[in-house]
């Protein structure tokens, strides 16, 4: 009889807990711009909060509120790339406010949202217009 440690972790099944770990992983997902209690993925991980957030780091490889401002990034970007004005995608993303956003945003891409909304312009590069409406892009 073969037990757990001597498969190799190829053939391990995922346990129950890493199950219930991305189950409020994908909840996560598809409610970040909601308010998100740890006590609510917790009960739907059917794990204690210690044991949730342990377990959930181990698996993720994130806390669950580090994992949750990184899906909220995310959507924020997207928003930012589509044309939404800054305050607007921070407040669409479920952040509290522009600066709560801009801290967050920071510190997980580097720059500020609003470097970010340069670099994905447009008009990034460009120095100005000629008199039929073609954009100048700066040499080199």
């Amino acid at each position: 009889m073969t037990t757990a440690r001597q498969m190799p972790l190829t053939e391990r099944k995922p346990s129950r807990r890493a199950a219930a770990v991305r189950r409020a992983a994908e909840y996560i997902e598809q409610n970040s711009t909601e308010r998100i209690l740890l006590q609510e993925l917790a009960a739907l991980a059917n794990l204690s909060l210690c044991r949730f957030a342990t377990v959930f780091r181990r698996e993720i490889g994130l806390p669950p509120h580090r994992y949750l401002c990184h899906i909220r990034i995310q959507h924020a970007m997207a928003l930012l790339r589509s044309g939404v004005p800054l305050a607007m995608a921070a407040s669409e993303a479920g952040f509290f406010d522009q600066s709560h956003f801009s801290r967050h945003f920071k510190s997980i891409c580097g720059i500020t949202p609003g470097k970010y909304l340069y670099q994905v312009s447009p008009m990034a590069g460009a120095v100005g217009r000629r008199d039929d409406g073609r954009v100048l892009r700066a040499s080199g």
